[in-house]
């Protein structure tokens, strides 16, 4: 019996495991703690795609377990962890005493679960695009659950002014915003480099060089920067290519 043939699986399922308990910890008040789960998620998430492509393990349980293990990490968790970020801004309290609240609170905290229902459908077409393979159509779920984790713990951290992010009048806009380019057709440029000379990779060196740059002044909460920059890159490319 060969065991390495499970290695993507189980690294899958470890990518499964760290989201689940990103979720337990942004309702009990952590979010910070989430966003490391979410982060080291990621690096699961990548490492049994490309563990399976070494191995040659390739499985229908593992596509299909791919799936549900995103959607765990970068569906619910970072949805949990918009639930912490509104529970603060109206309450100045991290963990969730949603019993103590009252009827419009409740609904307030429950509204970011709907990216989990939009990471659900991003990953459902995603499954059965097939224009998809070089470069993605809308932001996928990783990418928009890594922004949101990061921006949660880049206002959990630094506190002080940027305590006023946490207002439910930018938290649900910014949810809704990310919940449209998950499911939407913008065309988003691809990062992997196929020359490592500048003509053709302006926008991925640009992205790198700010990227890093953020990572060095504002942590984990760079990573947030970095996303939104991603966005309004490929967003302007798609501008200036059709005119």
């Amino acid at each position: 019996m060969n065991l390495f043939k499970h290695l993507p699986n189980t690294l899958t399922c470890l990518n499964l495991l760290l989201g689940t308990i990103g979720v337990f910890l942004a309702l009990q008040g952590r979010p910070d703690l989430t966003a490391w789960c979410v982060l080291a998620a990621a690096v699961f998430d990548f490492s049994d795609g490309f563990a399976a492509r070494l191995l040659k393990a390739y499985s229908d349980i593992g596509k299909e377990l791919d799936s549900l293990a995103d959607l765990i990490s970068f569906g619910l968790a970072p949805a949990a962890a918009y639930m912490s970020l509104i529970h603060f801004g109206m309450t100045k309290d991290w963990n969730i005493d949603f019993w103590q609240m009252n009827s419009v609170g409740q609904g307030l905290i429950l509204l970011p679960l709907i990216l989990t229902v939009f990471s659900a459908l991003r990953l459902a077409k995603f499954n059965i695009d097939t224009r998809q393979t070089e470069s993605f159509l809308g932001l996928t779920t990783t990418a928009t659950g890594m922004f949101s984790v990061s921006l949660v713990h880049l206002i959990y951290t630094r506190g002080e002014g940027w305590n006023t992010l946490s207002s439910i009048y930018i938290v649900l806009p910014l949810i809704i915003v990310f919940c449209g380019l998950l499911v939407s057709e913008i065309p988003m440029f691809s990062l992997k480099f196929k020359s490592f000379g500048i003509k053709g990779n302006e926008l991925r060196y640009l992205l790198l060089l700010v990227g890093l740059a953020a990572l060095l002044f504002l942590g984990v909460g760079g990573i947030a920067v970095t996303v939104l920059l991603y966005v309004l890159f490929s967003v302007g490319k798609l501008l200036f290519a059709t005119k």
